[in-house]
C-alpha cells in the first residue's frame, strides 16, 4: 500500500498495482463477512457489475473459510430490454465472475425484462426492505456515477430505493471504454438503478476503482464540494466507507 487516508470520513487505501488493490479489498471485505457473522445468521450484500471490480471478485472467489451459504446477494443495477441471455447483461456478469462460482444462501436478481419496469421496482424495493443491506461492493463511474445514478439523475435524498433511469451520453461510452460494447449504439439507454440512500443505507461499503480512465473520476470524488454534480462525493459521509485506488486512478491527486 502507498498511502492510507482520509477525505471527511471516507478512508482512501491507495496502491502500486491493480492486482495489489483488489486483492486489499477482497480481504477487507472478507474481514467484515466474518465479523459479520459471528453477530447474525446471514449477510446481505450487494455487488457491482464492472471491468473494474473483477480483481477484487476474483480475490473474493479465492477465500477459503468464508460461509458463504449465509450470504444473501444483490446486484446493484440492470439494464432495461437488453436480452437475459445477452452476455453484457449485469446478471450474466456476476453469474460467470462471481455467483455461479460460490455457494450464496440466496441471489436476488433484478429482472430488466419485467414487461412492467415499475412494478420490478417496487419488487425488489420490498426486497431490500425485507433484507436490510450490510455491505455495498461498488465502484465509481467516470461521470462519477454510482450504480447507474448519474448527476442528471442522482438524489441524495431520494425517496425511491430502486428507480428506471436514463442514462447520459457518458455513462454509455464508459460501456464502450470498458470494452462491453462495440459502440455507443449497442449501450441501452434505460435501466433499473438502486438509488442513492438506498446504497448509503449500508452499514459498511467498500468501492473500488483502478485506473487511468478513472483518475479525474477520482480527482472529483476527492476534492469536489460534495453534491449531485459529482454523485460518488456522497461516499465521503457514510461513516464506514472505504475507497480503494491504485497509482493510476490516483495520478491526478
Amino acid at each position: 500500500m502507498i498511502n492510507k487516508t482520509f477525505q471527511g470520513s471516507l478512508q482512501v487505501r491507495e496502491f502500486e498495482t491493480r492486482s495489489e488493490m483488489g486483492e486489499a479489498a477482497a480481504q477487507s471485505v472478507i474481514l467484515t463477512i466474518k465479523n459479520l457473522l459471528e453477530e447474525k445468521d446471514y449477510v446481505n450484500m450487494v455487488f457491482a457489475s464492472a471491468p473494474s471490480q473483477n480483481e477484487f471478485l476474483t480475490g473474493l472467489v479465492a477465500a477459503e473459510d468464508v460461509d458463504w451459504s449465509r450470504i444473501n446477494a444483490f446486484h446493484m443495477d440492470e439494464y432495461i430490454g437488453l436480452a437475459s441471455k445477452h452476455p453484457q447483461t449485469f446478471a450474466n456478469f456476476l453469474r460467470e465472475k462471481l455467483f455461479n462460482l460460490l455457494p450464496f444462501n440466496h441471489v436476488y436478481y433484478i429482472n430488466g425484462n419485467n414487461e412492467n419496469p415499475l412494478g420490478e421496482c417496487e419488487r425488489y424495493t420490498e426486497l431490500l426492505k425485507m433484507k436490510s443491506i450490510d455491505i455495498v461492493c461498488m465502484g465509481i463511474g467516470e461521470n462519477n456515477h454510482i450504480a447507474f445514478n448519474d448527476p442528471h439523475v442522482a438524489n441524495f435524498s431520494d425517496s425511491q430505493l430502486v428507480k428506471i433511469v436514463d442514462l447520459d451520453d457518458d455513462s454509455r461510452q464508459q460501456q464502450v471504454n470498458d470494452g462491453c460494447f462495440a459502440s455507443i449504439g449497442e449501450v441501452p439507454t434505460h435501466a433499473l438503478t438502486l438509488t442513492i440512500p438506498a446504497l448509503m443505507n449500508a452499514d459498511y461499503i467498500y468501492c473500488i476503482v483502478p485506473g487511468k480512465n478513472k483518475a479525474r473520476a477520482i480527482f472529483h470524488t476527492l476534492k469536489d464540494d460534495i453534491s449531485t454534480r459529482y454523485p460518488s462525493t456522497v461516499l465521503r459521509t457514510h461513516p464506514n466507507a472505504t475507497l480503494f485506488i491504485d497509482k493510476d486512478s490516483a495520478s491526478l491527486l
